[in-house]
């Protein structure tokens, strides 16, 4: 355990997927540079948080065991500092209930994303499949559910053509609580809660450790970082992120592939 009485600390929240890694391309773990860099953060006392759209069931082993100070999950409903959970907000139920039978009588697959488990039929087989490839572990997965007896915080739907997913939009904007991103896998629509993002989030554990917002950095690649990046005291865009991410963030630093992470912490978090 490192002392974080004494000191001015300081908060860094990471994305995962085009920052941390790239599971759709050949970087499937932390590389050992960017690792040493986090630690040297801890080791200074101070905080790594990662901040990702994907729920518990999805995070891979390495990520959960390699000692993250908390976890902004499911792109901002579930919080969780020190193993212990400060915030989880799931969606309606009546609004997910109405949506899961719209899906299954259009044959549409989906996932259920929950506090611990997610939850898919095993005939989502594409979806599997796409899991299966980034090399998610199906420890926590379900296919077997009640939907009564679980609360989801977010959820995907698989939409292989336009028309699918012209349908699967049509069912979002019955909820104006809600929103929707895609993000590694094209063809699915993520929807989470508007009023959970992974900015709100940030502001839940900072206000619970008392740090001070101009003490934040962010890392992230994709438009759902956008808000994150522009929340925090320093936003610091990947080198392969889009226009739009970069224009709203302070910084720039390298590719997730030259260990960019590594390199906006020695250039951006800790200036002597």
């Amino acid at each position: 355990m490192h002392d974080r009485s004494l000191k001015v600390r300081k908060a860094i929240f990471l994305d995962i997927d085009g920052t941390l890694i790239d599971c759709m391309g050949d970087i499937k773990d932390i590389t050992s540079n960017v690792k040493k860099a986090i630690k040297k953060v801890q080791e200074k006392g101070d905080y790594v948080f990662v901040a990702t759209g994907r729920p518990y069931a999805l995070l891979d082993k390495n990520i959960l065991d390699f000692g993250f100070d908390g976890f902004i999950l499911a792109n901002g409903a579930h919080v969780i500092i020190n193993n212990e959970t400060i915030y989880s907000e799931p969606i309606e139920k009546e609004f997910i209930k109405n949506i899961v039978t719209q899906l299954e009588n259009n044959n549409i697959q989906y996932i259920l994303q929950g506090e611990i488990y997610s939850y898919m039929k095993e005939s989502c087989k594409d979806f599997y499949k796409y899991y299966d490839e980034i090399g998610v572990n199906r420890t926590y997965f379900k296919d077997e559910f009640n939907i009564e007896e679980i609360d989801v915080h977010k959820f995907e739907m698989l939409c292989p053509n336009d028309e699918i997913k012209e349908l699967c939009l049509s069912l979002i904007k019955t909820n104006p609580e809600c929103d929707y991103f895609s993000s590694v896998n094209k063809s699915a629509v993520e929807v989470y809660l508007k009023k959970n993002t992974k900015g709100s989030a940030i502001l839940k554990a900072i206000d619970f450790l008392d740090i001070k917002i101009e003490n934040t950095y962010a890392f992230g690649d994709g438009k759902n970082d956008i808000e994150m990046l522009l929340t925090v005291g320093c936003g610091i865009a990947m080198g392969n992120a889009n226009d739009e991410v970069k224009n709203h963030s302070n910084k720039i630093t390298d590719t997730v592939q030259n260990d960019g992470v590594a390199k906006g912490i020695e250039q951006y978090v800790y200036i002597d």
